[in-house]
Parts: C-alpha cells; structure tokens; sequence
C-alpha cells in the first residue's frame, strides 16, 4: 500500500480533529494514521476518513517509521518533542509559536511561499492564524502594488482561544441573561456582550503579542522586513472564524477594481463583494470553510490613490492551523 505514515500530536484537540478531517477531505494518501494524545486520552477510538483508529500516548515509539508529524499539543510539547522527531527521520509541521522565529525553520503558508519549506532541516512551522488570513489577501496585492504600509484591526473569534474559551463565551452567555454576573475564567474580562481588546500578552511597546506575530511572521514569510505593520487585535463574542479590517498603502497606484481582479485569481481566496446585496465576508459565512473570503474592498480614502481598505474572514481552525499543515504536507508527497 503507498501512502505516507502520518502522526497527529494533538489529535483530541480542536485542531488535530481538523487535522483529520483535512487529511480525508484533501484526499491525502495515508498508508497509516497514528492519532497522538495524553495518557487520559490513550484508548479513545476516533471515527476517521480512514476507519476507527485508536489514538495512543505520545511516545518515541509512535515515530518511528513516521513519515510527517502534524504537531498542534501546544508549544511545551512541541519543544519536548522536537529533537527525538526529527531524529526519528519524521517530518515535523508545528502549529504552534515554538519555531516560528527561528532563522532554521521556515514559516511556510504554501500558496505564497512553498519553496520556503524545501529548505527545512526537520521542522517547519505554521504562522500564526492572524497571520495567515490576512496574508492571503495581501500577498497578491503585495505582488502586484507593492506593499509600504499595512494596518490590521482583527476582531478574532473566542475558538482562538481553544474550546475551553469557547464554552466560556456559551456559559456566560446563559448566566448574564438569565440575570447572574459573569466571571471571566479563560479571558480578562467576561466576554459575552463585551469586545476585549487584549489577546496574549502585552510588550514593552504596549502592542500585545498577537498583535506583534502579525508583523513578525508576515516579514519572514514575504521576506520584506521594510514594510510597515501595525496591528489592534480585539476578542468578539463569535465561536468560530476570525475577521478582521486591514487598510494598506501601495506603492503603485491601485483602485478597487483592479484589486478584485487581482484578488479572485488567488488560490484560496475567495472574493465576496456586493454591498447592493449584503455580500460581504461574515464569520458565519466561513466557519467550517476552507477559502478565506475577502470583501468591502475599496479606495481608501487617507491615502488615495495609493491605498486600499478591505475586510476578510477566515476559519482559523482551518486556514490558520489545520488546513494550512495539511497543504505543507502535501508538498511532500
């Protein structure tokens, strides 16, 4: 039987359950699936595109004669993990922060810099799920206009926080209308009814770090260090898929019906722009989708000619973490 031995290190989660259904839905040939877990998960059988499989604790047995790891434990394992993988002989794909920033590891989003990842040693790392939405869109406007400055406002759904903080959203819901106080667990504040401008941790600069990976992995993965990035990046009370309003100042001159030529030949990109109807990229519309939808694209009015305004959404399960690992792998094939 051909086909890649394909491990999945996270495989109860959110993601790794993505993971699964990617593998399937992308039609990846898969010899053997080894679902990877904790100890308290060890034994759980999981319905797959490729029959039941039972998903087993981590361990260096479950590498050998693995072909490619999709890692999305969390940045602690992956670190734990990493040396004894890739000694194993296995491709390693990492959801998490752990590698990003490494010179060695490139940080690979397959429709816009595929060639990055054959120059691997062992590892490559997905960006951020800010990150790949937003590039989507702003690599074929980069290409084709030139990029001086972008500027991102996200409004980012509470799955980014994990299915813990998704159920912190359904719980408080049900309290703050039923007439019982909230209490923020997950986030810092409740977040039913309530937008947060806090995601991760603040830095000395006062942007936060989800605010700042946007700027840090678009760089590496352009290879553009002279653009100008900034970001706010506010957690809404959605469940699922994160939008976010990004204005941009070219240097070529642009308009937006050029732009949404450009813009529709992108693979993975899917153009939705018809205010007379109320078409325009929603959270709702993208869950559970694997296109990023881009819309409301016009003329930006502070810098004229020379910028642009649009909003996109995108499900960050899929296209920031497991469709975005699945396609990495596929270029090994």
């Amino acid at each position: 039987m051909s086909g890649k031995v394909v491990a999945i290190a996270g495989a109860t989660g959110a993601v790794g359950e993505e993971m699964i259904r990617c593998l399937g839905e992308l039609k990846f040939p898969v010899k053997e699936l080894r679902l990877l877990a904790s100890e308290r998960s060890a034994g759980k059988i999981v319905k797959t595109p490729f029959g039941e499989i039972s998903v087993q604790a981590i361990s260096e047995e479950a590498f050998k004669g693995c072909d490619i790891a999709l890692f999305s434990a969390g940045g602690d394992v992956s670190k734990e993990w990493r040396e004894r993988v890739v000694k194993a002989g296995c491709l390693m794909i990492d959801n998490s922060s752990a590698f990003r920033y490494e010179d060695d590891v490139p940080l690979v989003i397959p429709e816009i810099n595929a060639d990055a990842a054959m120059k691997h040693h062992g590892v490559i790392s997905n960006p951020n799920c800010t990150t790949a939405i937003a590039a989507m869109a702003l690599w074929p406007l980069y290409k084709e206009f030139g990029l001086k400055k972008i500027i991102v406002s996200t409004y980012q759904a509470t799955s980014g926080a994990g299915a813990q903080a998704m159920q912190e959203l359904l719980d408080q819901t049900r309290e703050v209308l039923e007439g019982r106080p909230a209490k923020a667990v997950k986030f810092a504040h409740p977040i039913p009814f309530n937008l947060i401008p806090h995601i991760d941790k603040f830095q000395e600069n006062g942007y936060t770090k989800e605010e700042m990976k946007v700027a840090w992995e678009t760089w590496k993965i352009f290879g553009d260090k002279d653009i100008k990035i900034s970001c706010t990046a506010v957690r809404i009370p959605t469940l699922r898929a994160h939008s976010e309003s990004i204005v941009i100042e070219t240097e070529k001159p642009v308009n937006a019906e050029k732009a949404r030529e450009v813009l529709s030949k992108m693979s993975g990109l899917k153009v939705v722009d018809d205010p007379s109807k109320n078409l325009y990229p929603m959270p709702l519309n993208v869950s559970g989708k694997f296109d990023v939808e881009v819309g409301r694209i016009r003329q930006n009015l502070v810098f004229g000619e020379h910028g642009l305004e649009f909003f996109v959404c995108g499900d960050q399960l899929l296209r920031g973490a497991a469709l975005n690992a699945v396609e990495i792998a596929k270029l090994f094939i």
